[in-house]
């Protein structure tokens, strides 16, 4: 008996032994973990940034953690973050798999580092350009939409109005516009499909359930709550397919009308071995869209509920626009270099809110060294761009919304390094350009005509965000009335 026991003893250390994660030597130092399960104990997996940050006390801007047998190296402030993502961004520039990786093989945003990778982003790149990134023409699509926008904010002016879906809807137009040529009455059936279902991804993205499903997979066929994903992405992908679909039946080749058109077109001078293939777009639109909307519909959201909470930052930026376009029917682009302060408020906005604290998770793709330690290749990199956007040392006020963090001592307006929200080097989001020029002209446009109020009775401002993939601002009511012109 005693026998018995002793051997399923051994037996049972042995196991253990074997699922207990092992640091690799001069690997980053981290907590201590248990068999299994790694360290996803010392994570609230509902919203792990705290932890993120108490951590990095305890362990420096460069540790690791396990998520079940996974080794995870955790990036902290901009020195590390710098030498990471530009001065070695080949090395880190592998992508991480993670819970949608089966129906995410393919597209931009989480694809490896590969030619498929790079021919993706560099046609992206120069379809955005041709397509007039950085051009009046895309600013005349932009400006159509904020058409919907006022229209809808002026049928409620004097009223407690939720915003949500209006930003959310703007947004999603003009990337639609820019993808499939069209765009959607607010109540239209297709883009509250589209809304509702990346709002649903994201929500599970980071989350408690992706995690678990990365860390365990024993778990991966059961019906849990993260399967609704995997459902809400076949869906948008049908979405996506009608769309090509019907750009099929009416497309003049040579004579591209948008993004699809542009793939098409270039779809038919690649032979069989291209990077080029039906299925690629499919996915690469929805990555296009998915980035193109919810970051910068929550930006704005965040963003007015600061200018609510500062009125007088608002007033100030209101006085700044008022001068600069005296005299001209619209705000163009090129106005922001006459606008340092209200570029310095939008760039703020970015800064605190940190939307993408974390990035999509990054992967080595060689071994390589960071801070002096050694990290193989295939290992998981997360860079927690927050301690960047907040670090002590890279800002005047790190945990506080103020302007001044972008301007100098003679009032212009100035870009630290620091300043990442879009992450760096090789990964860098593609869609940047276009953010920051629907960022300016939506909030300038909006400035210019509405003065956006608290109201009386909605308590204080909760500032306190939704976690996420993308962090979101809780549902607020705002009132909006016509703006007085300064002189």
């Amino acid at each position: 008996m005693f026998f018995s026991v002793f051997l399923l003893s051994l037996c049972v250390f042995f196991l253990l032994f074997q699922l207990q994660p092992r640091r690799p030597k001069n690997f980053p130092p981290g907590p201590p973990s248990v068999p299994l399960l790694g360290n996803l104990l010392s994570l609230n997996i509902k919203d792990p940034l705290n932890d993120i940050e108490r951590l990095r006390q305890s362990y420096g801007n460069v540790y690791s953690l396990f998520f079940g047998l996974k080794p995870v190296v955790i990036i902290n402030g901009f020195k590390a973050m710098r030498e990471a993502m530009v001065i070695k961004a080949a090395d880190f520039a592998g992508r991480a798999p993670f819970f949608l990786s089966p129906v995410f093989i393919i597209g931009v945003i989480t694809v490896d580092y590969s030619p498929l990778w790079r021919d993706t982003r560099r046609f992206i790149l120069m379809t955005l350009k041709n397509f007039g990134l950085g051009k009046k023409s895309m600013e005349d699509r932009i400006h159509e939409e904020i058409q919907y926008t006022i229209k809808t904010l002026e049928n409620n002016i004097g009223k407690a109005f939720c915003p949500q879906f209006v930003f959310h809807n703007a947004v999603s137009n003009i990337i639609c516009k820019v993808l499939f040529g069209t765009r959607y009455e607010y109540d239209d059936d297709t883009i509250k499909t589209l809304i509702q279902c990346f709002k649903r991804i994201n929500k599970i993205l980071n989350g408690p359930w992706a995690l678990l499903y990365d860390s365990i997979p024993l778990i991966r066929r059961l019906p849990l709550p993260y399967n609704t994903a995997f459902e809400d992405v076949e869906l948008i992908l049908d979405i996506a397919q009608d769309l090509v679909n019907e750009h099929k039946k009416t497309r003049v080749p040579g004579e591209p009308r948008d993004f699809v058109d542009c793939y098409l077109d270039e779809l038919e001078k690649r032979d069989d071995d291209s990077t080029f293939f039906e299925e690629q777009l499919k996915r690469v639109t929805l990555d296009l869209y998915s980035a193109g909307t919810d970051t910068t519909s929550n930006t704005l959201l965040s963003g007015f509920l600061y200018l609510m909470k500062y009125p007088h930052i608002q007033e100030r930026c209101q006085q700044e626009i008022d001068r600069v376009l005296d005299g001209q029917d619209k705000v163009s682009y090129e106005n922001r270099h006459n606008m340092p302060y209200t570029q310095a408020v939008i760039h703020e906005i970015q800064r605190i809110t940190s939307l993408v604290p974390l990035s999509v998770f990054h992967c080595t793709t060689k071994d390589t060294e960071l801070s002096g330690y050694s990290i193989p290749q295939g290992t998981i990199v997360i860079q927690n761009l927050t301690s960047v956007l907040r670090e002590e040392g890279q800002w005047k006020f790190p945990h506080e919304f103020n302007p001044e963090n972008f301007l100098n001592d003679q009032g212009e307006f100035l870009k630290p390094q620091a300043f990442m929200p879009f992450s760096a080097g090789f990964r860098i989001c593609p869609g940047e350009g276009l953010a920051r020029m629907e960022l300016f002209l939506i909030l300038v446009t909006l400035l210019r005509k509405f003065k956006f109020v608290w109201p009386e009775d909605a308590g204080e401002p909760d500032f306190t965000p939704v976690y996420g993939a993308i962090l979101s601002p809780k549902p607020y009511l705002m009132k909006q009335g016509l703006e007085t012109v300064y002189l």
